[in-house]
């Protein structure tokens, strides 16, 4: 009788542990990887979505965008010098018309 009560505890106890590996993954993907993913998918949208005369916003640098190619983007700054970057560190992106 006392080994089918200690079988029957550890069961539960597995079957808790399992329960509670499945919240911490449920909380890892609401709490952690889903936010992460909508955050890149907006960066990703505000970057495909630049274009010529736009001002942006890279590594604490305002400038206008002169070209854009296919992994980076020229700038033009307030001085007219033109620097080449690459389009993953543009972090804001102001339409032309503000």
């Amino acid at each position: 009788m006392l080994g089918f009560i200690l079988a029957a505890a550890q069961e539960q106890n597995m079957v808790q542990t399992f329960i509670m590996f499945g919240i911490l993954i449920l909380f890892g993907y609401f709490l952690i990887w889903r936010p992460e993913q909508k955050r890149r998918k907006k960066m990703h949208n505000l970057r495909s979505g630049m274009k010529v005369g736009d001002k942006v916003t890279a590594m604490g640098i305002v400038a206008e965008v002169a070209e854009i190619k296919d992994n980076t983007v020229i700038v033009q700054n307030i001085d007219g010098s033109k620097l080449e970057m690459i389009k993953a560190s543009v972090t804001e992106v102001l339409d032309s018309s503000n």
